[in-house]
């Protein structure tokens, strides 16, 4: 089948996984900021999500859209690298502000991943994971909580300056793994000419740039609100 097996068909995949993926962080991103106005209304949010079967459906359907976009992009960088050398993304008339992310955007996609396992070992598995195994409190800092307080946890690791400079760090990767992400996905599904060409690589810088403030905003607001 050429979209297992052909370099577009793979491309393809990784595109469409990628896209898929960036719609997730927007949610969670918009999620996020609601903390920042109304804890409250976070941990409503939380608790409508949580362990329940939609929720856990949900985490299944994005564990599967990682593991196919991490697994095309390793098979599509060992590729390209035998092919081309350090040439990664095969992608014509690049505009010269997605070069340095287009060749280092493996590297910056093994930043991001690291950091998704220090996320999910955070928050994910303290408080989803917690509620799944049927249990309803979690030691936080000496504290116990209930597992649907996102509050809680947003205060709590955002408190920790060495969180909060790894946080920031990730952000900066994400940026800029997203800003040439984006445009080459919509690049390798062929909606792209020669006027949209600039303006997607415009809409992939403001999409990737709300999506990273928003992130930053809740981490040093919460920072600020522990001093």
């Amino acid at each position: 089948m050429w979209l297992l097996n052909s370099s577009i068909g793979k491309k393809l995949i990784m595109s469409i996984s990628g896209l898929f993926l960036i719609l997730f962080l927007l949610f969670h991103m918009s999620m996020n900021v609601a903390a920042v106005f109304s804890e409250k209304a976070y941990n409503v949010i939380c608790a409508l999500l949580g362990s329940n079967w939609y929720a856990i459906a949900a985490t299944l359907v994005l564990a599967a859209g990682f593991i196919v976009h991490i697994v095309y992009s390793i098979i599509l960088t060992l590729q390209n690298r035998k092919a081309r050398g350090n040439d990664r993304y095969a992608v014509n008339k690049k505009p010269k502000m997605v070069e340095w992310a287009s060749q280092n955007m493996f590297v910056l996609g093994v930043i991001v991943l690291g950091f998704l396992v220090l996320h999910g070992s955070q928050f994910w598995y303290k408080m989803t994971f917690t509620e799944i195994i049927g249990h309803h409190e979690v030691e936080l800092g000496g504290a116990i909580v209930s597992p649907q307080d996102g509050a809680a946890f947003i205060r709590y690791y955002f408190a920790q300056p060495l969180n909060v400079v790894l946080y920031l760090i990730w952000y900066v990767a994400l940026w800029f793994h997203l800003t040439h992400g984006f445009w080459s996905a919509i690049h390798t599904i062929g909606w792209n000419n020669q006027i949209w060409m600039k303006r997607w690589q415009i809409i992939s810088n403001i999409l990737s740039t709300v999506i990273c403030l928003g992130f930053a905003l809740v981490t040093i607001v919460f920072f600020i609100k522990s001093l």
